[in-house]
């Protein structure tokens, strides 16, 4: 997918944060926009953002697994083709192993995961038919290292990424013209801290506050390296100077990089 005139994208939690730059960004290149979110208002906020670009706006809960394929046939009715699917919509948990309950960490898994696993099945018949596809799917920089309270997220972004690279192979060994990526964003400066859940003994303010200082990158910035990533044909799309230090940390140390999470962690997160 070298050009994306006229191209059919899908975009996820497009009502704020990346999904609201990303849907800008390919306004800009000429798409047509299928836009989704569960928050009405930010969505409705996104598209009338997009001037005369050919938007259509629909609310999904992407952790319903049959409205997201109900979803998938309805983009097809309004616009006939899907060449674009950006499963990007996602949440938050700050909490140990210990005291998580089992709807937090299940709220994070039917979303993070689930979410995106039933988003890329449900347009992946409908991108192969297109002749040009492509199929992205937000992973997360802790898709790449574990970190302390964070093992729902790091469960739904670990198995995002597994998901994802496994998907591309096979597209390529079926000779299938749907090309895969995964984005693995660092710190951005979205409210996704803001709207995160928190265990009972977390410090919710200090939490939050220790995620906006590393909070590096814009969304405008996060989607335009997307969007270049895409053009690319990109399987691994790294947003964010923290994202490429952390990838090479764990390249370069495997498992051995626990250690230096640990120290971080030990001054900046069991606060």
């Amino acid at each position: 997918m070298k050009n994306l005139k006229n191209k059919v994208a899908v975009v996820t939690g497009a009502g704020s944060g990346i999904g609201r730059a990303l849907a800008r960004s390919l306004a800009d290149r000429g798409c047509r926009l299928a836009l989704s979110d569960v928050n009405e208002a930010g969505l409705a906020e996104t598209a009338e953002a997009l001037n005369n670009a050919d938007v259509k706006t629909y609310r999904l809960d992407v952790s319903d697994r049959d409205a997201i394929f109900a979803h998938a046939e309805e983009v097809v009715k309004d616009f006939g083709q899907v060449n674009l699917v950006i499963n990007n919509a996602g949440v938050a948990l700050s909490a140990t192993v210990r005291e998580m309950t089992d709807e937090d960490f299940k709220w994070v898994m039917d979303i993070d995961f689930w979410g995106v696993a039933h988003g890329t099945r449900a347009f992946l018949p409908h991108l192969i038919a297109s002749g040009d596809g492509h199929v992205v799917n937000v992973s997360s920089v802790f898709g790449l290292i574990g970190v302390p309270k964070q093992s729902a997220y790091n469960a739904a972004k670990f198995a995002v990424r597994g998901f994802t690279e496994a998907l591309r192979q096979e597209m390529k060994l079926e000779n299938q013209l749907v090309a895969v990526s995964c984005v693995h964003p660092g710190g951005i400066r979205t409210n996704i801290a803001n709207a995160a859940r928190m265990g009972k003994s977390e410090n919710a303010v200090a939490q939050r506050k220790g995620f906006d200082k590393l909070a590096m990158t814009t969304p405008e910035k996060a989607a335009e390296t997307i969007v270049k990533g895409i053009l690319k044909n990109e399987s691994r799309i790294l947003v964010g100077p923290d994202a490429w230090g952390i990838d090479a940390i764990n390249r370069l140390l495997g498992s051995a990089y626990q250690p230096l999470v640990e120290r971080f962690s030990r001054k900046n997160l069991y606060i």
